[in-house]
């Protein structure tokens, strides 16, 4: 959904609750240990970050995936395993947390091309968003191992470590593709964004 450069009340609500989604996310096992599938833990953060870019637009998708990367970066104990910290981000899964404003961004640009965008839109724009997230994140779990971590791991390797959590993934895709058009259509028909409409129309 396009709106213009200001941020209204909304907007920021909208920015503070999928940030706060990330950190839910991102730490959901450590509430509900028994979301493991075969001992990997059901993190919902490309779920969060898909769906902020599908509902929110690129502008105010992308900037609630930086405000939750600030907030940890800052101190807050958002990321995974409850870390905090700008050395996260250099560790092996920094790549992660930069590919989700990448991909909310990518992702919103493409349902807004759409005038209306159908079921195929949504689908289409969810699955590019997680090949952008595994393909950024896990490129640069292998440099950071290789190149500043010092834990050797072949390029392979690498992505046969991220299979098991692309399984899972792919399903909540294909879940937050079926979930997304219902909620999108609910938001544009509210006041608030038709109102956003005609300011930038």
């Amino acid at each position: 959904m396009k709106s213009n450069k200001k941020f209204h009340t909304l907007d920021i609500t909208l920015v503070a609750m999928f940030a706060a989604l990330m950190a839910i996310g991102a730490n959901i096992t450590s509430w509900a240990p028994f979301l493991q599938v075969a001992g990997v833990p059901l993190s919902m953060q490309p779920f969060f970050a898909i769906l902020a870019g599908l509902l929110l637009g690129s502008r105010l998708g992308a900037v609630s995936m930086f405000v939750y990367m600030l907030i940890g970066i800052a101190g807050a104990p958002v990321f995974a395993g409850f870390s905090a910290g700008a050395a996260v981000i250099f560790k092996s899964t920094g790549g992660f947390i930069l590919s989700y404003i990448v991909t909310a961004y990518v992702v919103g640009k493409m349902v807004e091309a759409k005038k209306e965008p159908q079921l195929s839109t949504f689908m289409i724009a969810s699955f590019v968003g997680i090949f952008l997230i595994y393909f950024i994140g896990t490129n640069y779990m292998y440099l950071a191992v290789n190149y500043w971590l010092s834990a050797p791991m072949s390029y392979g390797t690498a992505w046969k470590v991220m299979l098991w959590f692309a399984v899972k993934d792919v399903v909540f895709t294909i879940v937050g593709g079926f979930l997304a058009p219902r909620i999108y259509r609910s938001l544009q028909r509210s006041a608030y964004f038709a109102q956003q409409k005609n300011r930038t129309a």
